[in-house]
């Protein structure tokens, strides 16, 4: 049935001009209001849009200076910089560790001790070549770092390790000071093929790591993969034991 509003009555009259003006001032009305509403929808969703745009740049509001000549885009360029600085400092780990497998020294694990951007040592695993099941290539790092440095602390030194460290190597980092750690290959992916799976099972419990002054990252995308397939690449071609 059709609306009676819509029924355009036959103008020969007043009364129906009064009737034609009530009928356009309605729909005038109605369309007004759907209007103000759709109008206020949209004022409603761009201020709580604008009001979660604040909140979310809020913690980044010290990277900018006051004048605002600090850019997002120099933000992201100072990370795409250290991004490219710890692969290019874990690839050198992980030349050590195929190095140290290739000579016969160790196992496939290599370590990188970087001061100011300057490589200070870089290390394999030498628990073969010494007789020595401690001279992991963090251990080895350490110790010949703080020898060419002459210093019991490497407080302003980072380490990059081709493989997540076990808790020796760990508590070996602690102690010298060092302020960061970048690994690769996690615990696993020795595990994987051989080694004490309790090494990996001692990593996961962080607690200690995070109460400590030493940052640690491990890196991610292509990298960690090559840092990875070290294992499975050198597999068979050292002892276990």
């Amino acid at each position: 049935m059709q609306d009676p509003l819509l029924q355009l009555p036959t103008v020969d009259g007043p009364s129906n001009y009064r009737h034609l003006f009530f009928l356009l001032f309605t729909h005038a009305f109605r369309f007004l209001s759907s209007l103000i509403i759709y109008l206020s929808t949209i004022a409603v969703q761009f201020y709580s849009y604008a009001i979660n745009v604040f909140y979310m740049m809020m913690p980044f509001a010290d990277l900018f200076d006051k004048d605002g000549t600090n850019s997002v885009a120099s933000v992201f360029d100072g990370y795409q910089h250290e991004q490219d600085r710890d692969h290019k400092f874990l690839m050198i780990a992980v030349e050590e560790a195929y190095k140290g497998v290739e000579c016969g020294d160790g196992r496939p694990f290599g370590a990188v001790i970087v001061r100011n951007d300057e490589v200070v040592v870089s290390c394999h695993n030498m628990v073969l070549r010494n007789t020595d099941p401690t001279a992991h290539a963090e251990i080895t790092a350490i110790r010949q770092a703080c020898q060419k440095l002459n210093q019991t602390e490497l407080s302003d030194c980072e380490i990059y390790a081709s493989c997540e460290p076990c808790p020796m190597c760990f508590g070996a980092i602690y102690l010298s000071r060092i302020k960061r750690l970048v690994y690769g290959a996690k615990a696993e992916a020795a595990v994987a093929i051989g080694f004490d799976a309790f090494i990996a099972d001692a990593v996961r419990d962080t607690s200690f790591y995070q109460n400590t002054h030493l940052e640690i990252k491990r890196v991610d995308g292509t990298v960690a993969a090559i840092a990875e397939q070290i294992f499975g690449k050198t597999v068979g071609k050292f002892r276990l034991s």
